[in-house]
């Protein structure tokens, strides 16, 4: 079993690190999930122990260590509002812009700073 949780966060860590090498917003917001979502799953694979609940009395058994659901619960709602900011963010700059390339974005933004530069040079 930890075999597969191994396999499958190295899956994971690797196409999110792939999509955050892509010049296109939407699909580094998709990386970052992903990079998200395998640290996640590495913090539930390292506190892989089957033990009695820690709620109950216990008569000498190990118990299982609450602590790694809580971090883990945590960094999911984390997680999730940073992604929804991501998106915001990106479509916020598809409706400014009409694209999500960063390349088309860097210059636009440079022809921007020449046009302002113009400008003042007229003033």
């Amino acid at each position: 079993m930890t075999l597969l949780f191994a396999i499958a966060v190295g899956v994971m860590f690797g196409s999110g690190a792939f999509l955050l090498l892509k010049p296109d917003l939407f699909r580094i917001v998709v990386g970052i999930v992903l990079v998200a979502n395998a640290a996640n799953l590495t913090l539930i694979a390292s506190g892989l122990s089957r033990g009695v609940s820690p709620i109950l009395p216990l008569d000498g058994e190990t118990p299982s260590d609450p602590l790694v659901q809580a971090m883990t619960v945590t960094a999911i709602v984390i997680g999730l509002a940073v992604a929804a900011l991501l998106l915001s963010l990106a479509y916020r700059v598809y409706t400014s812009h009409d694209t999500v390339d960063l390349d088309e974005l860097s210059h636009a933004e440079a022809r921007r700073e020449s046009e302002l530069e113009r400008e003042e040079v007229e003033i």
